[in-house]
C-alpha cells in the first residue's frame, strides 16, 4: 500500500498534508459474503451502535455468528421486527436471501468480476444501490479505486479539504478525483478520516 500512498502525494498536496495529519492507512474488511452484505443493509442510515445492536439481535434469532440466507428466511417477519429492524430494511435482507438462494447472487463469482459488473449484479437486490454496491467493493472485495461521489462523509470532507463554497457536484468529485487514480478508494479512506467520519464498512 506505500505504492498508493506515495502517488497519492505526489499527486496532490491536499491529499498530501491529508495523509500527514492522519497517519497510517489501515482499513477494516470484511468477507465478501452473504452475512456482510446482509450487515451493511442493516447498518444503511444509521448510527453504528444501534445499527450493531440490531443486527446483533437479528444474528441471536437466527441462533448464529454468520447470517446465512436459510437462516433468515426461517424466521418470521414478526421476529425479524422485533430485533428493531424496520419493515424495508427486513424485505431487502429477504430479497438478499431468496435471491442468494436462486443463484441470481453469487457471491463465489464476485472477486472474479469487473467493479462495475458487481455493482450491476448487487444492485438487482432491493435495497442495494449503487453507495451500497460500492461500500462492498472496497471494503469486502478491496478494490483499490472505486470513488463513491454520494457519500456525504466524502464529498464534507472534499468541501472542507479544498475549501469549496459548496458541497460538490458528482461530476466536479470525479474530475478532482482523477488524480488519485488508480488508489481513489485509499483517498476515499484519508477523506472519511480527515473528517472524523468512520469508514463503511
Amino acid at each position: 500500500m506505500k505504492k498508493a500512498i506515495n502517488h497519492l502525494k505526489a499527486s496532490d498536496p491536499v491529499m498530501a498534508a491529508i495523509i500527514e495529519r492522519v497517519g497510517p492507512y489501515r482499513p477494516r474488511h470484511a468477507t465478501p459474503d452473504f452475512h456482510n452484505l446482509a450487515r451493511s443493509i442493516a447498518y444503511q442510515q444509521l448510527h453504528g451502535k444501534a445499527a450493531a445492536t440490531i443486527f446483533g439481535r437479528l444474528c441471536t434469532a437466527a441462533g448464529c455468528e454468520t447470517l446465512t440466507p436459510p437462516m433468515v428466511l426461517a424466521l418470521t417477519i414478526e421476529q425479524m421486527r422485533a430485533c428493531g429492524l424496520s419493515k424495508q430494511k427486513l424485505a431487502y435482507i429477504r430479497d438478499l436471501a431468496e435471491k442468494t438462494i436462486s443463484g441470481d447472487v453469487n457471491f463465489e463469482q464476485l472477486p472474479g468480476m469487473e467493479d462495475e459488473d458487481v455493482i450491476e449484479h448487487l444492485t438487482r437486490v432491493k435495497g442495494i444501490g449503487r453507495w451500497s454496491a460500492q461500500m462492498f467493493l472496497m471494503f469486502a472485495l478491496g478494490r483499490p479505486d472505486v470513488m463513491p461521489v454520494v457519500d456525504l462523509g466524502i464529498n464534507v470532507a472534499i468541501k472542507k479539504a479544498y475549501n469549496k463554497r459548496k458541497v460538490p457536484k458528482p461530476a466536479q468529485i470525479l474530475k478532482l478525483s482523477e488524480k488519485w487514480r488508480p488508489y481513489r478508494s485509499v483517498a476515499c479512506w484519508y477523506l472519511w478520516r480527515s473528517v472524523d467520519v468512520v469508514a463503511p464498512e
